[in-house]
């Protein structure tokens, strides 16, 4: 009587749609995609795994980069806000420089997860090049913002005090 029951409880919860997973691929609805085989597989159930050649590059290396970058930031910000934002023209374009490394690591890590190239093929490609071409860009502003400005903490002090109304007169 009592596995009776427990059985008709299990079935209940399980119809009510409790114990049910439904899991949906994520999808970018503008790009193309490649056809995929069922199940993403390759080959047969038979066919001995072939592991990817072994690249230090974008492995251990690339991890302990990205480590280094994100730790290097921390005392290279607080020097600046430390300062007053009057730190050396130098310590201004290695922030900007890292942070900017940083940033590329990053966005190439979403492109990796959110567009990959199995299912996306070229734009995934497509993706990466706009990627190079924008910290292209950018690091050009960068180098801009250092020798024209007053780098970048001074343009972000320069922006802050614009907002709260304080702005400094300048002789003239």
């Amino acid at each position: 009587m009592f596995l009776q029951r427990s059985v008709l409880l299990g079935r209940s919860v399980a119809s009510c749609g409790l114990q049910r997973t439904a899991t949906r691929a994520f999808t970018i609805p503008f790009l193309s995609k490649l056809p995929q085989k069922a199940g993403g597989v390759e080959g047969t159930p038979n066919d001995a795994y072939v592991p990817p050649a072994v690249d230090k590059m974008h492995g251990s290396y690339h991890w302990d980069f990205e480590r280094a970058l994100a730790v290097a930031m921390v005392p290279l910000a607080v020097t600046q806000l430390a300062s007053g934002g009057s730190a050396p023209q130098v310590a201004d374009a290695v922030l900007a420089s890292v942070l900017l490394g940083h940033v590329y690591i990053g966005f190439q890590s979403c492109i990796i997860d959110y567009i990959p190239r199995r299912v996306y093929g070229r734009n995934y490609n497509y993706a990466m090049y706009l990627l190079t071409l924008g910290s292209v860009f950018s690091a050009v502003g960068i180098y801009k913002l250092e020798t024209e400005e007053n780098g970048v903490i001074g343009v972000l002090t320069s922006l802050w005090k614009a907002g709260s109304g304080r702005e400094e007169k300048k002789d003239a």
